[in-house]
């Protein structure tokens, strides 16, 4: 029966907790705990279980727990509103049913008081009782189609209805939002006329007059944002991996698989700097203002960097293993870094040690800051979990269960009040930031969507973009 093969026993918790011991460091712990559990000699030694499987359960027991505190008296999901004044679980919380029956109560009792207020201001409806559907139906998600290979990135225009892609099939391309608009293709041909390989970065200007991409063929591009290109930069000595402009939108940073970075003047696409701080590929750059700038690369080091200046301000070192991206918090005074370390760690820049050091499961590929002054960072991991973190304070402010597969993405949308994550599964997720809880989801997994590389809130938070493996590009219409 379906029972019997759910049962858990002592041999196969000690276990996981023998794991967690050693994953976590206590090394005379965890050799007393095998010794007096005798769980070396159990069959489960030679198991390929993946790092952090008892926290990992723990985390989805919790999920599982708050979401049966969060049902309506007709066992409904309650509403985002009603959650809000309800303090989430913590672990110890949740092996108390008491604890849990007093949230589930004053849930509850917040609905009831809502109905009770809506009667009174005579709306219509019972809100209790109301059912509620996480899916986004099909009528709000809009398949475009044109890219002939997988498509990588994507990124709104802060300024127009418009939104540029990358793709592996040597192009981009702009889309409008105006009813039957056709893409703008940007054809990455070199000079002599063969294809430019994959687009590896997309990225407008503040003004969203302009557009720059890197691409495979050594060169940057920058193209108007009615597509006609405006200026190749060449300088570099292999494929590029990304490019992005500083505040000021007059000058701009790439980094190249042979290490390097290039700083260039915007208007005359000269070639005002060039770092050659690594021997391994330099992956990500963040703008710091519009002056100051880090670097990362798969070596775990970090280098902050000032146009004008030939070396290096400060390394900072930390990491352990390949760093796969950064990002500066909107007020640029932190700074977030995520590592194959299974770590995430926040910096001031001024110092060469971090502020903290933020831990997952598994390797951690992407990062991403709520607007606000509140200095909330989203950080995902190939173990299937998003963490909310209050990045001063070095807290973990919710954990988010709800993929199968690695992450690739995640997304603040203006208003800080939602979360956008997707990556392998070829799922697309909406998190409410008030309670935690899931709104809603595209489940594009179940329709051969394939891998999503990227999600991104449009300016106005109405709209989704979502580019996959597939060749295709979702637009999806969000509704809070």
């Amino acid at each position: 029966s379906n029972r019997s093969k759910m049962a858990l026993d002592s041999d196969q918790i000690n276990f996981l907790v023998y794991r967690y011991l050693q994953e976590s460091g206590f090394q005379h712990s965890s050799f007393t705990f095998a010794h007096e559990s005798g769980i070396l000699k159990s069959s489960f030694v030679g198991l390929k279980i993946p790092p952090g499987a008892l926290i990992a359960q723990l985390q989805r027991s919790l999920y599982y727990l708050q979401a049966e505190v969060n049902l309506t008296e007709e066992g409904l999901p309650a509403e985002t509103e009603d959650l809000e004044t309800i303090e989430p679980l913590t672990l110890i919380e949740a092996v108390q049913p008491e604890v849990c029956e007093q949230r589930r109560q004053q849930l509850r009792a917040r609905i009831r008081e809502s109905q009770r207020q809506a009667g009174e201001n005579g709306e219509e409806g019972d809100r209790g009782a109301m059912e509620v559907d996480y899916e986004i139906p099909p009528d709000r998600v809009h398949v475009l189609k044109g890219h002939t290979n997988e498509v990588i990135v994507c990124a709104w225009n802060p300024k127009f209805n418009l939104f540029a892609t990358g793709s592996s099939d040597s192009t981009a391309r702009i889309w409008s939002l105006e009813e039957d608009a056709e893409p703008i293709i940007l054809r990455h041909l070199s000079i002599d006329g063969n294809e430019g390989k994959n687009v590896s970065a997309v990225d407008w200007n503040a003004s969203g007059s302009l557009l720059a991409t890197a691409a495979a063929d050594c060169t940057v591009r920058i193209w108007t944002k009615n597509g006609d290109l405006q200026n190749r930069l060449l300088g570099h000595n292999g494929p590029l991996l990304e490019v992005k402009w500083n505040a000021n939108s007059d000058m701009l940073v790439s980094t190249c698989l042979d290490g390097s970075a290039a700083v260039w003047d915007a208007a005359t696409g000269a070639r005002r700097q060039m770092f050659a701080l690594y021997s391994d590929p330099c992956v990500d750059v963040s703008w710091q203002g519009s002056a100051t700038f880090a670097l990362c690369s798969l070596e775990p080091v970090i280098y902050m960097c000032q146009t004008g200046e030939l070396a290096p301000l400060r390394a900072l070192r930390g990491h352990t293993n390949e760093v796969n991206v950064l990002s500066w918090d909107p007020s640029a005074k932190y700074l977030a870094s995520a590592s194959d370390d299974m770590s995430v760690r926040i910096w001031d820049g001024t110092k060469e040690e971090p502020l903290h050091v933020l831990r997952h499961s598994d390797k951690v590929l992407t990062v991403a800051w709520a607007p606000g002054p509140r200095p909330l960072l989203a950080s995902a991991s190939v173990d299937a979990v998003v963490k909310i973190w209050d990045a001063a304070a070095g807290t973990c402010v919710f954990t988010l269960c709800g993929h199968t597969a690695a992450l690739n993405s995640v997304d603040f949308d203006p208003s800080g009040r939602f979360l956008v994550t997707a990556g392998a599964d070829g799922n697309v997720l909406v998190w409410s930031l008030q309670s935690g809880a899931l709104q809603q989801i595209y489940r594009g997994g179940s329709s051969g969507v394939g891998t999503i590389f990227k999600a991104r809130f449009s300016p106005a938070g109405n709209r989704i973009v979502a580019c996959s493996s597939d060749h295709t590009v979702l637009l999806i219409d969000f509704k809070a």
